[in-house]
């Protein structure tokens, strides 16, 4: 596949240039965190079971499967005068999202909550996935890592002033931790009120400091490309119909085993996903036999079928790291409450207390993940991004692993500085590793679509975690966290087989 890369006609940018561009991630972190740590307290507190939680937040992960590679997309497509290629996107992701964040506490019963997440993290999707694309935009080969990591500095910084506001709010503020039946609490609710005041407000700042390049060539490129029927469309229209019989056909299957041996309800979303995506092909494969091989969605199914290799290698990767991180968000408050605190009522003051210990623990590792990130350009620099991505993620795996051995509150701070360093390479070593490897005017539907590998591992984690913590685990939410750790350590071994070829490129990185 040939890459045009316009990179080396890029100026570099100042320090502030660069942290600019970045800080609206700062809000944005703002409310993924709060997102992260207190989703399963609300679904809780309004009645979910601890097997329902992980089926409640697949809303997430699909949103995000829908949104970003559709906003990436686009954004590679829209250019304004004033507003430029993302930033609109920016302002209109952060205005949702903050509305959402002010309804999601308030919910009065859990679909209300369910449905809000849905909006909620669409919303979120919509500003952060041109964020991505942006570093490629803006940014020259040698400075993407450095711009990367500092969206990881901002994302740590953001994370744990966001994962801490519950605990500051209880024993800085005397805000109450508990509630009555049914009602979520006081200091959750300010919390999320404190997020959607912040994400807004960084956000905004992005928006109105930076400047984007015209992208004139590139669109000129892109729109007479779009112009053209795909080459080759007899060979596209086989394999997209061979493509969707299998996914179709393993769908099946998975409906039919799950129904004829009444397995969990939520194995069918794994099975319609996969048939969503057969029936995709078929009408992609359709078009082309009806001389519509230049539309949109053509396109758009051509190119997720003909990723560059360094993206295909990246999406094991990602599976894995991604699988462990979404059974630590859903079950590390059930596994330590029900592990450490002895508790499984969820009104009670022991299941609050230790509820928001691991909102203060989320925000322990997003802070070891702002520290971690200033250091990683420096550690690929001497190593490679590589080998400086495996020993992140076997830091993370070691620590998940290592909270089974913890009976003692007050040491669970000692994993969360693993699961930080493994945190901060997740958030900035693959998409350097990935940008060098894009074209320039495919830069933001290429990073969209690598957020597939982010939220499909998610929709198995939530498809089948409920089954194997009931049917394989004896109901102890504690051992999701071992099989999450166990999953980022392969993770950080797939790294090595990656072809980082903006690597071989510029040897110096972070400089």
């Amino acid at each position: 596949m040939t890459v045009t890369n316009n990179s080396a006609v890029k100026p570099r940018l100042s320090f502030w240039q660069i942290w600019n561009m970045s800080f609206g991630f700062l809000g944005i972190q703002f409310g993924f965190a709060l997102q992260n740590a207190n989703t399963s307290r609300i679904f809780s507190t309004l009645g979910a079971n601890p097997d329902e939680l992980a089926i409640l937040w697949l809303a997430a992960p699909v949103t995000g499967l829908l949104v970003q590679p559709v906003i990436g997309y686009y954004s590679d497509r829209t250019w304004h005068s004033r507003w430029g290629r993302r930033r609109p996107y920016f302002a209109i992701g952060a205005l949702l999202a903050s509305l959402s964040l002010f309804i999601m506490p308030n919910s009065s019963f859990l679909f209300m909550a369910a449905g809000t997440l849905w909006i909620m993290d669409a919303s979120i999707n919509v500003s952060m996935e041109p964020f991505r694309a942006f570093v490629g935009d803006l940014l020259p080969p040698s400075q993407r890592t450095l711009g990367f990591a500092m969206q990881s500095f901002f994302i740590g910084v953001g994370a744990i002033v966001a994962s801490y506001l519950p605990y500051i709010f209880t024993n800085y503020f005397n805000i109450s931790n508990e509630s009555a039946e049914g009602m979520v609490s006081d200091n959750v609710k300010y919390s999320f009120y404190a997020g959607a005041i912040m994400l807004f407000i960084t956000v905004m700042w992005t928006v109105f400091t930076t400047k984007e390049y015209p992208p004139q060539e590139e669109k000129v490129h892109t729109k007479t490309k779009e112009k053209k029927v795909i080459e080759n469309p007899s060979h596209f229209q086989k394999t997209f119909t061979r493509i969707g019989s299998i996914l179709g056909g393993v769908g099946l299957l998975i409906l039919i085993i799950v129904f004829t041996l009444s397995l969990e309800k939520e194995l069918y979303v794994l099975a319609v996903g996969l048939i969503i995506f057969a029936v995709v092909h078929f009408v992609a494969s359709a078009m082309i036999q009806r001389k519509q091989g230049h539309l949109g969605l053509v396109h758009i199914v051509k190119d997720l079928n003909t990723m560059p290799r360094t993206m295909v290698q990246l999406a094991y990767v990602q599976f894995f790291s991604w699988f462990a991180l979404f059974a630590m968000w859903i079950y590390t408050t059930s596994a330590v409450t029900s592990h450490i605190f002895h508790t499984t009522d969820v009104s009670s003051k022991a299941y609050n207390d230790g509820a928001d210990l691991v909102s203060k623990l989320f925000g322990d590792y997003n802070g070891i993940a702002a520290l971690a990130a200033i250091a990683l350009p420096f550690v690929a620099r001497y190593t490679s991004r590589r080998i400086t991505h495996l020993i992140a993620l076997t830091c993370g795996g070691v620590g998940l692993i290592s909270i089974y051995f913890i009976q003692d509150a007050a040491m669970l701070w000692v994993p969360m500085i693993g699961v930080g360093i493994a945190w901060a390479s997740i958030l900035s070593i693959p998409y350097a590793m990935l940008s060098g490897s894009l074209p320039a005017d495919k830069m933001g539907y290429y990073m969209g679509v690598f957020n597939f590998f982010i939220v499909i591992p998610q929709i198995i984690a939530a498809t089948i975690l409920g089954f194997l913590l009931n049917n394989v685990l004896g109901g102890q939410p504690i051992y999701v966290l071992v099989v999450g750790g166990a999953s980022m350590i392969l993770a950080g071994l797939l790294s090595l087989q990656v072809n980082d070829r903006d690597e071989v490129q510029v040897p110096n990185p972070a400089s």
